[in-house]
């Protein structure tokens, strides 16, 4: 099994292969190549399967001016640079149709038209998210990150491609847009449409982070400032909200002010069933090094809905995660043995991938992505599995 991450701080993108253990072998993670980027790549994320055709590995760029690029990964260790697009501020995160890339970050965003071999195109249309109201973070230990901690931070489709959500943590909402599929560069018609600027449950939340149960018909959204995911209804309409209910992520006895929450996912299913999700996972990170972070999981039903309020189990993550603790479950393929996650850290630079069998998480194996020519911990970011 095959992921590829990305770093904070190197232009280069690693494939890693994770060996599930057997009856011989322990479970095993090792870095099996390592590709020349165009800059530093903080979030990652693969166009859609379709056949055998060669996926399209989209990323934001920290680069000076911040970019967009795609890359064709034809094999795991074949990853071939496609091209850029300059965007107006630094992006936090992108996400892709089959005919068009997004990305927000800050006060801005954009969407870009997709060309047949998978580059970005021509720029089809520009977002503002006005900054006026925009709450500065309660702490800036970590940085600004050019906007991402007091502005727009991610950008997710809705399972059939005809909504676009935008978690603002400064704005303390979600932006919701329809789309409209027929639109391109130079056309009269805008191909994202406001639907609604939905105020967060809480004045401190900060959503970071939405991901959509493959129903469409829930929102999960994941709140930076006050360690809670909350979950939203969907209306048929794809952009209207209802808050449904919210779960803390952290410890009951923990401070969510020591905390800034990271990553919201639901486990992956066999590809052709009629499975759903089973179980919600949700990342946070701890503000000081000496803080380490969490892994919680919650048990889901048929519908998204939560099964229980109550965590099946929390795991401590061996450091803070510094900017990462991001977690990316892994796919599924027949047989009913455990659930893997990769977590990425960017404070050692560790990757890890964990288990979960149902009732408890374990690290089943990890590796280190090692140091710069001139010293300093490669920092892993995010990761996509192949």
């Amino acid at each position: 099994m095959d992921f590829l991450v990305g770093t904070f701080n190197t232009p280069q993108l690693f494939t890693l292969r994770f060996c599930p253990s057997s009856r011989d072998e322990p479970a095993s993670l090792r870095i099996s190549h390592v590709s020349s980027a165009i800059g530093k790549h903080s979030w990652l994320s693969l166009s859609r399967a379709c056949g055998d055709s060669t996926r399209t590995l989209y990323a934001t760029a920290w680069t000076e001016p911040p970019a967009l690029a795609a890359y064709a990964v034809d094999t795991a260790n074949n990853i071939r640079f496609l091209n850029s697009q300059v965007i107006q501020a630094r992006s936090g995160y992108v996400c892709a149709s089959n005919t068009h890339l997004y990305s927000t970050g800050g006060s801005t965003g954009e969407v870009f038209a997709l060309k047949e071999d998978g580059s970005i195109g021509d720029l089809v249309q520009e977002l503002s998210f006005a900054s006026a109201d925009a709450a500065r973070p309660s702490s800036n230990l970590h940085g600004d990150f050019g906007g991402l901690r007091s502005g727009a931070h991610s950008v997710d489709l809705s399972p059939d491609g005809r909504s676009l959500y935008v978690a603002d943590i400064g704005r303390n909402c979600i932006w919701t847009y329809s789309i409209d599929t027929t639109s391109s560069s130079g056309s009269d018609s805008p191909h994202l449409t406001l639907g609604s600027k939905h105020i967060s449950p809480r004045h401190n939340d900060g959503p970071r982070h939405t991901t959509p149960h493959p129903s469409g018909k829930i929102l999960y959204s994941l709140q930076e400032h006050s360690s809670m995911v909350d979950l939203f209804t969907v209306a048929d309409d794809g952009v209207a909200l209802t808050h449904l209910s919210g779960v803390q992520i952290i410890p009951e006895d923990e401070d969510p002010k020591d905390y800034w929450a990271d990553e919201v996912r639901v486990s992956t299913t066999v590809p052709g069933s009629q499975d759903t999700p089973k179980y919600m996972y949700a990342s946070t990170r701890g503000l000081k090094a000496e803080t380490k972070g969490y892994v919680a999981v919650f048990a889901l039903r048929s519908d998204g809905t939560l099964a229980d309020e109550r965590t099946l189990y929390i795991w401590q993550t061996p450091t803070s995660g510094g900017i990462a603790n991001a977690i990316e479950p892994a796919p599924r393929s027949e047989g009913d043995g455990p659930e893997y996650l990769a977590l990425t850290d960017s404070e050692e630079g560790l990757v890890m991938v964990l288990s979960f069998d149902g009732e408890v998480f374990k690290e089943v194996a990890r590796v280190a992505l090692g140091e710069t020519d001139d010293g300093q911990i490669i920092q892993a970011a995010t990761a996509v599995w192949l």
